[in-house]
Parts: C-alpha cells; structure tokens; sequence
C-alpha cells in the first residue's frame, strides 16, 4: 500500500478518526496494531506470518532472557536432565516443550509432506537450540536464537537465490557434478518465492530490541500488543526509519497528548514528502531509466547527468518516503527519528554517512562496527572495522555483486579520508564547497553500482564516462531548475538564514507552491525504490 495511492488515502480516513475516537479507551493500541498488520497484509497475506512470527519469539525470547540470570553462573545439568530441577517455572516449562516440539518437528520431518520437511527440520533445529538455552539458564544461547532466527529469515528470502547461484556458477567452473537448488523449492506448500516487502527493516527494528535488552539498554516489555505495534508500526514498516525500542516504545504507554501542531506539523512533513516523491523523484527517474536501461546509446554528458540525477532520485525517493511516514506518525502524535539530514552538503563521507539513512548507518555503527572493535585497538584495526561495516551495509541494500562493490568503494573512501577529514588543515583550510563538491562526485560515481542492472553494465558506463564522445545531454531544462532550487533551499536552511525559512508567510508560500505543482505538473507514481530492500 503506497502512501501517494488513492487506497492509502482510504484507509487513512478509516484509521485516523477510529484511532482519536478511542483515546479514552483500552483500544487505541490494539486498532493500531491491526491498522499496521492489515497495511502490511494488503501487499501480501502470506507474509504476515512472517512479521508475526518475528516478533512473537523475539517477544518470548526476551521474557526467557529475564528469567536468567546475569552473567555466567554454574548450573546443575545433570539435575536438570534427571530430576527437572530448574528453580524457576517459566525455564522449566520452556525446557520441557522445547524438548517435545523438537522430537515431534523432526518426527514430521521424517514422515511428513516432503515440501514441508526442510521447513521442519530448521524448525526442529531452532527449538532444539530453545531447550539448551533453558536447560543452561544462558542469556546468550536466547540472544543467539534471535540473530539466528531474524538473520536466517533475512538470507533466506533476500540471498538464498543469489548465494546459490554464485555457488552453482563456482561449481560448475570447477567441473564438480553437483547443483543447488533453487530456494523456490524449499518453500511449503507451494507458496511463491518472494521478497517480503520491508523485510531488511522489520527484522532489524526487532532484532535491535533483544540486542539492546541483553546489554541492559532497554527494559523488558511486558506488554504483546505494544512491542507487536513497535515492530510493524505501519508508517515506518515498509522503508524505516529503523527505530529503537528505547525510543518508540515508550510512545505507546499511553494515548498520545493530541495537539493542533502535531496536525499542522505532519500534514507539512506528508506535503513535502509527496512533492519529494511524486514531483522529483518520478520525473527525474524517466531520464535516469532512459539512459540506464540502454546505457551503450548514450555518450558521457548524458551518463554523468543520469547518475547525478539518480543520486538526487534516490534521495529524493527514499528522504519523501521517511518524511512522509513521519508526518503520519505525527499527526497521530507519535515522533519517528530524522532520517536523512541534508546529505548532499556533507563535507566529507564520514559527515556525509551521519547524514543519510541516519537509521541505518547508526545501526551498523552499533551492531556491527563497535561490537567488531571501533576504534579501539589502533588505525590498522579501526581501517578494518570500518571497511567491514560498509562492506556489510552494501550486501544488506541487496542480493548483487554491484551492491558489493557499493559497499566496498563506500568502505575504501571513508578509510583513505579518515585521517585527512580530521586534520586542521582540511577542516579550516579546504573551502567548504569544494569538499562538498567532492563528496558528491564521489557519492555519484559509486551510485553507477548501486543503480546499473549488473556489473557489465557498470563497467561500460564508467568506460563510456571516460571514453565517448561528448555531444549534447538532452536533459529538460525542469529537471535542473527542480534540482538546483532544492540545493539552494538545502543550502538556505544550514546557512544563518535558516530562521528566515521558519517564518509562517514563507512556509505557506512554499505549501501553496507545492501544491500547485502536484495540480498541474505531477508526474505519476510508482513504487519507492527502498521497498526492494
């Protein structure tokens, strides 16, 4: 369900005002968490479960994880095994059906349908990891459980087709008489092999949540439907901004103060998102599909146009889709983080990754760069932590080596400036233009992977960059005007006239503007290009 559809547009005005009718009841939260499970249903039922699923044994797992104790104890397994001596309810209990649910999964596994027996057999082997942790009271043994689950998820639908591929490629070049098959086959019951859509988001949020519960960040939630509403809270379900329970959560304790502002606020956020989507983002992606679709037809003016015009598509298509899902929030009256802060201004990759996906970089930053070492342990470790992480946020944005590749490049140049962002000299001696206009020409140059259909295609549009003739772009004189009043707006907000954009007469013209433009030139919709991810 798109935000700039007509059937969003409908079941807004279905689940806004049921939602404000029942601020002083019990049901709010529960509307709320059916509103986000049927927004998330309308693309696919099936997949549901999925979102379901997640989170309920992240929900358990952490209710587990409390009921262990801190830090490594000894433990009477042999008396455990024997006499089913646990000292506490809730372990013994999990131990005991952990126990019989394995048995009867791999019993299944071995006489049931065949289409269902791998299903079965992960299943089995997850529950059996269930019963450990409960037998050995391990806080780690339930953290593992729910990386492996939500990550296993993840690579199944998301690389599991990739992976095989490569990997049959491989054999088959080394003459080996052996073929994977496709993940198609795996699935139960005959259900199509798809992407869910915001998979790459919903796993995350929730994985964050058991992280953060067993390095003591956050305090158990007690509560099903207020965690289940945390993790597919349906403005933000489907591309992020990826939230921390320790911020959202405590949001949906009690019915949110209802405010004017908060309407007049996130009907401006929604405004400006839709004019970001519908007004630029769309119409600059019919020359970057002209050109990219047939890249060998066009010279290098028209290649370096389309790839500066996709870094300001992409960014206008994912930055609209963020504040469009904080307008919603807001006008319900809950607060989703800033996602993208003016990143094209950046004046340096380092700046330029605290600028864009705020959500994401800080959850690598997090998850993945401090646990590998951060910048503990000298240059060389901190080099290799944060190629790491980059190299890691390449494959998360997709199944393709050009997103390797993205990711690589985006780890080199961070590594190689570290040092030169950080000394005196580029601080205060390099114009502030200047290191924007390098960021952003190297920010676009790594764009050519993350945009091109596959690596062949990249490599002729970077050799066509530097080796075809130059004749005319045959860009519209639209695209640039749209594209430069933005970068000069960008460029007025984080200037001492900041204040000057703030001022009601301007911010009513600029809507009055907006909306006309969406009356008389919008350019249509399609889908966002983060829902891919």
């Amino acid at each position: 369900m798109l935000f700039h559809t007509w059937t969003f547009l409908v079941f807004l005005l279905v689940v806004l005002p049921v939602f404000f009718a029942l601020r002083k009841t019990s049901l709010w939260l529960p509307w709320l968490t059916v509103a986000s499970y049927f927004f998330y249903g309308w693309w696919n039922p099936y997949y549901l479960f999925l979102v379901a699923y997640s989170t309920l044994l992240d929900f358990c797992l952490v209710a587990l994880m409390d009921h262990c104790p801190l830090g490594d104890q000894k433990v009477d397994i042999l008396g455990r095994l024997t006499r089913l001596q646990f000292g506490d309810r809730l372990l013994k209990g999990a131990f005991i059906g952990s126990g019989i649910a394995t048995l009867g999964l791999l019993a299944l596994a071995a006489f049931g349908p065949k289409t269902l027996r791998p299903t079965l057999v992960l299943l089995g082997s997850l529950v059996l990891l269930m019963a450990l942790g409960a037998l050995y009271s391990s806080r780690r043994i339930w953290l593992l459980i729910s990386l492996v689950n939500n990550l296993a998820l993840l690579l199944f639908f998301k690389y599991a087709r990739f992976v095989a591929e490569n990997l049959n490629a491989v054999l088959s070049g080394l003459h080996v008489p052996l073929k994977l098959s496709d993940p198609s086959a795996l699935m139960p019951l005959g259900f199509e092999y798809l992407l869910p859509a915001g998979i790459s988001f919903f796993t995350f949020q929730s994985l964050s949540y058991t992280i953060d519960f067993y390095f003591g960040k956050v305090h158990r939630e007690r509560n099903f439907l207020r965690f289940a509403t945390f993790v597919c809270f349906f403005p933000q379900l489907m591309a992020g901004p990826i939230e921390r329970a320790r911020h959202l959560l405590p949001q949906f304790f009690r019915f949110p103060e209802v405010r004017l502002q908060n309407f007049t606020d996130g009907a401006s956020l929604f405004l400006v998102g839709l004019f970001k989507k519908i007004a630029l983002a769309n119409y600059l992606s019919f020359f970057v599909e002209r050109v990219y679709d047939n890249p060998k037809a066009f010279g290098a003016p028209a290649l370096i146009a389309a790839t500066m015009a996709f870094g300001w598509q992409i960014f206008f298509d994912f930055s609209g889709y963020t504040d469009m899902a904080r307008g919603i929030a807001k006008v319900m009256g809950f607060d989703l983080i800033l996602n993208f802060n003016n990143p094209y201004l950046a004046t340096g990759l380092g700046e330029f990754w605290s600028r864009w996906h705020v959500s994401l970089s800080s959850w690598f930053r997090d998850y993945v760069y401090i646990p590998l070492g951060g910048n503990r342990g000298g240059t060389l470790n901190t080099s290799r932590n944060l190629f790491l992480t980059f190299l890691l946020s390449g494959i998360w944005h997709g199944a393709a080596w050009t997103f390797v590749i993205w990711g690589a490049l985006h780890g080199l140049g961070v590594v190689v400036t570290r040092e030169l962002e950080r000394s005196a000299f580029y601080r205060e001696r390099v114009p502030k233009l200047l290191k924007q206009a390098g960021v952003f020409i190297f920010v676009s140059f790594t764009w050519i992977f993350f945009r091109a259909g596959s690596l062949s295609d990249a490599a002729l549009i970077i050799r066509r960059i530097f080796t075809s003739g130059w004749q005319a772009p045959q860009i519209t004189v639209l695209m640039v005007v749209l594209i430069v009043l933005v970068w000069f707006y960008q460029f007025l907000y984080e200037s001492k006239f900041r204040d000057v954009l703030k001022l009601g007469p301007v911010r009513v013209g600029v809507a009055v503007c907006i909306v006309l433009y969406l009356c008389l030139c919008s350019s249509g919709g399609g889908a966002f290009i983060y829902f891919q991810f």
